[in-house]
């Protein structure tokens, strides 16, 4: 039982994970130049929200997939699909 997606589904998952990929260099050159505590934790805040996002948008993927697989319904997988994306989810909470 895989949890596989196609990259064009998660293309919008993998631009805020680049964002926060931004955001997180942009947070590690403030730290070295000494910037205000304000300011890192204002962009350290963004980063982790756009991770979150992140998460979310691909287990909203795999939910989306686990509900309209035909296949999954027929093998009786989908309870145990359901747990492993409620426990991904919860991670992410």
């Amino acid at each position: 039982m895989e949890l596989t997606m196609a990259a064009e589904e998660l293309k919008t998952a993998v631009n805020r994970l680049r964002r926060a990929q931004g955001q997180i260099n942009g947070v590690i050159k403030m730290i070295e130049e000494g910037r205000d505590c304000e300011d890192v934790i204002t962009q350290l805040a963004a980063a982790s929200r756009a991770l979150d996002k992140a998460g979310f948008a691909i287990i909203a993927t795999g939910l989306q997939h686990c509900l309209t697989d035909t296949e999954l319904a027929e093998s009786g997988d989908r309870e145990r699909m359901r747990a492993r994306l409620e426990k991904l989810f919860l991670s992410l909470a």
